[in-house]
């Protein structure tokens, strides 16, 4: 069973992309890539990764508008997509859930339960 995975973190903060990537990499056979922001991450997602985890605000290119450029090429379409959101809104986190999101992770994340999070959303064993 192939456990390596390659994750992209979009975020337009250093310090969380910093963060997430320490608390990810923890795990055995997990690699990180980085992006700070949709334009960026649409340019790394070429490598496909096996999942990316992805803020909803950033300047420039939104999350959403960064999936939906994601969902239109062939390349990327089929890569899984977790949000990081700062909202406790049901309709924002409804409409997320439509886009076609594979999970929601709320911001500021606890770096302690992180990797279990993006674990459960994306379905993945240990």
């Amino acid at each position: 069973m192939k456990t390596d995975k390659r994750i992209l973190v979009v975020d337009d903060s250093n310090f969380m992309l910093a963060v997430a990537k320490i608390c990810l990499e923890k795990v055995p056979g997990w690699q990180v890539l980085t992006a700070s922001s949709g334009e960026e991450a649409l340019t790394v997602a070429e490598t496909v990764p096996d999942a990316i985890l992805l803020d909803i605000v950033m300047p420039g290119m939104d999350g959403p508008t960064t999936m939906e450029k994601l969902r239109a090429s062939d390349v990327t379409r089929n890569i899984p997509i977790v949000f990081f959101t700062g909202t406790e809104d049901p309709d924002h986190r409804q409409n997320l859930a439509k886009l076609g999101a594979a999970g929601l992770i709320p911001k500021p994340f606890d770096p302690l339960t992180l990797t279990s999070q993006v674990r459960d959303a994306l379905g993945w064993k240990v």
